[in-house]
């Protein structure tokens, strides 16, 4: 019998009772490729100043660094969906829901890992599987969503899946939404064997990007990217605010674009796969969808209560604020006398950053009676107002239903 092969049974067994998506079993050595290639889209400038993974490659390539001693990986996937609203129905929008306005109050829509705290449950699941390794007087560190491993790297060298055009871990038959975890331990387990390429000459998740970040197979441009422009300080930036559209807190849509993906949650897999479960309904802690008004008028301890399982820069609620004025500006209809009052209340907001999105957001709205009537930059010195003022006349004032399609793009490396 191979060296731990008992013990992974076991483990296997138990992941099953937790529901746990599919488990698979790694060498702890160090990733000396996925180190490499970090470094190389760090130099590059691909990260965008993005910490996470990045901080440190030597330590989040080296299960090591975590747990001294480490001989294996158990690495787990724990699958997130879209919820159910009161009424059964999936409550995820179509793509165009992203870039037009709704009926009723201007809502934004959350991604579909962030709509739940997955990780939570997958971290509590991969804890049963420490427990039982300590309890077999093995040592543990459980890694889930933390910057000391590659949780990708780690489920590709066990075997869970391959590395995807669009940057995920794909499981064969059943696509990229899920949450990935490690158990460090240094109980010796059997290893997973590689899972070939699925994705073959397939680039709809590129051809799907809004802003075209995905510049290679499995390669991205962090400084393009939706997900993290939405999580970085600073201005959102000019040129990626209407592809934003209606997003609050990542885009899906070089998953929801992807075959697999589709077939999955269609539950047309291929025999001998297993579908993903149906789609949870939503609980109080939930959140598929933000009200913009409501959320436009929490103050910060309310924000902070309501969506601080999120990553927000700094912990700044200013920052979900000024996400929430950029996606008003395209999703509110322009009578609409809530975001108008909205907007006018934060045209004259003390925080120079929200008068500048506020500027945008009126703007693109057809309203520039708004920030004229406002007075914003009469005697203004603030940078911020200044150069949303100087460039109103490229603010494209928002078509209801409209998209900019994305750039041709080019090949690259594969991904890490």
């Amino acid at each position: 019998m191979v060296p731990g092969e008992g013990l992974a049974a076991e483990l296997r067994a138990k992941a099953a009772e937790l529901a746990l998506a599919a488990i698979g079993f790694a060498a702890a050595s160090p990733m000396e490729g996925t180190r490499r290639v970090i470094e190389q889209r760090k130099a590059a400038g691909l990260d965008a100043g993005m910490q996470f993974t990045y901080r440190s490659p030597n330590r989040s390539t080296d299960p090591g660094r975590a747990l001294p001693g480490a001989v294996s990986l158990v690495v787990g996937a724990w699958p997130y969906r879209p919820l159910r609203t009161s009424g059964g129905e999936p409550s995820e929008p179509g793509p165009a829901e992203h870039h037009g306005p709704r009926p009723g109050r201007p809502l934004a829509t959350v991604a579909r890992y962030a709509q739940h705290d997955h990780y939570a449950d997958l971290r509590a699941a991969l804890g049963v599987l420490a427990a039982m390794l300590r309890a077999r007087g093995w040592h543990t560190r459980v890694l889930v969503d933390d910057n000391a491993l590659v949780d990708r790297a780690a489920a590709h060298r066990a075997g869970l899946g391959w590395f995807g055009k669009n940057c995920n871990i794909l499981l064969p038959g059943r696509g990229s939404f899920f949450v990935l975890g490690s158990v460090v331990t240094d109980a010796p387990l059997p290893t997973g064997d590689p899972v070939p390429d699925g994705c073959g000459g397939c680039r709809r998740c590129h051809v799907a990007c809004p802003t075209g970040a995905l510049v290679g197979p499995g390669v991205l441009d962090a400084r393009k990217c939706l997900a993290w422009l939405l999580q970085a300080p600073g201005p959102f930036p000019f040129e990626y605010r209407e592809a934003l559209g209606g997003r609050i807190y990542g885009c899906d849509d070089c998953q929801t674009s992807c075959p697999v993906n589709k077939r999955a949650t269609r539950g047309t897999t291929p025999p001998g796969t297993q579908a993903p479960a149906a789609a949870a309904t939503a609980g109080p802690r939930d959140t598929s969808e933000v009200d913009l008004l409501e959320l436009l008028s929490m103050t910060d301890a309310e924000l902070l209560q309501r969506y601080g399982r999120w990553y927000i820069p700094n912990r700044d609620p200013r920052y979900l604020r000024r996400n929430a004025l950029v996606a008003l500006g395209n999703v509110a209809l322009p009578g609409d006398a809530g975001a108008e009052a909205a907007l006018l209340s934060y045209l004259q907001h003390p925080d120079s950053l929200l008068r500048a999105h506020a500027v945008w957001a009126a703007l693109r709205l057809g309203r520039g009676d708004l920030v004229d009537a406002t007075q914003v930059g009469a005697a203004e010195a603030r940078p911020a107002i200044q150069q949303e003022l100087q460039r109103r006349h490229e603010v494209v004032t928002r078509q209801p239903g409209s998209r900019r399609a994305p750039a041709d793009l080019p090949s690259g490396a594969e991904s890490v």
